[in-house]
């Protein structure tokens, strides 16, 4: 009797933690489909506000929802439901026109129906440039040359919104370009990192970015490690996690 009994309570302990397990992952489920999902930065486009190996939680409630908010994406649905159209810079996730396979990150410059332009390097929406102030540069260490110093600019857009971009040279292949005509439901992206970006001004490789392909707003850092060391080094972390960007708000 008393191995029957104790067949029973392991198999009724494996139940329980299968039972767990599940549960855990529903949640989990939930959570990365309608809450927060995870992501890291593979490049170096949106430097300085993101740097490579910084790893972020994306708001997925933020703009509502589009099939793109489903795991693997099927087209169970057009449009977005409960849909929240986004501010002029935001940083969002989005999944690109050219290829809904990809995630790509950046800024939101331009909505629907505005006319952008870059000119000597300085945006310009709808004909009126946006104003922007040299500051310190900033001092990039963590490409393995040395320290080097690039430009950065304080760029603030009409509605307030305020952020920094780098400037890597003068005479950018990207610092003027025709007008750019925003079509509605669409969305223009840049990066940051201005001449080191592939975003709305290259209409060939990304273009204009559908409502319906964003995927949420950037909010959060939640860890970030030196760039080429993997984050599960963990005997590397003591040195190589930039404590100080540990939970900072994404602007």
């Amino acid at each position: 009797m008393s191995v029957t009994s104790g067949a029973k309570r392991k198999e009724g302990g494996i139940g329980e933690t299968m039972r767990v397990i599940f549960h855990a992952l529903i949640i989990a489920l939930v959570i990365r489909t309608f809450l927060f999902q995870p992501f890291n930065i593979p490049s170096g486009s949106m430097k300085e506000t993101l740097l490579v190996g910084d790893y972020l939680f994306v708001s997925k409630y933020s703009y509502g929802y589009s099939h793109y908010s489903l795991p693997l994406s099927p087209r169970l649905f057009s449009g977005r439901v409960w849909a929240s159209p986004p501010d002029r810079g935001d940083v969002v996730v989005f999944r690109l026109p050219k290829d809904d396979s990809t995630d790509y990150i950046k800024r939101v410059i331009g909505l629907p129906g505005d006319r952008i332009q870059m000119i000597d390097g300085v945006v310009h929406i709808n004909g009126v440039a946006v104003k922007r102030e040299r500051i310190e540069d900033f001092i990039e260490t963590e490409e393995g040359r040395g320290a080097q110093r690039v430009k950065r600019w304080r760029e603030t857009l009409p509605n307030g919104v305020s952020y920094t971009t780098l400037d890597l040279v003068d005479t950018g292949f990207y610092d003027n370009t025709p007008v750019y005509e925003v079509p509605e439901g669409h969305y223009f992206m840049m990066g940051d990192n201005r001449d080191n970006s592939t975003d709305s001004r290259v209409l060939s490789q990304v273009g204009y970015v559908p409502f319906e392909n964003i995927i949420g707003r950037a909010q959060i850092i939640f860890f970030s490690i030196l760039e080429g060391e993997p984050a599960w080094h963990v005997w590397s972390w003591p040195w190589a996690v930039r404590w100080s960007r540990l939970f900072t708000i994404v602007r």
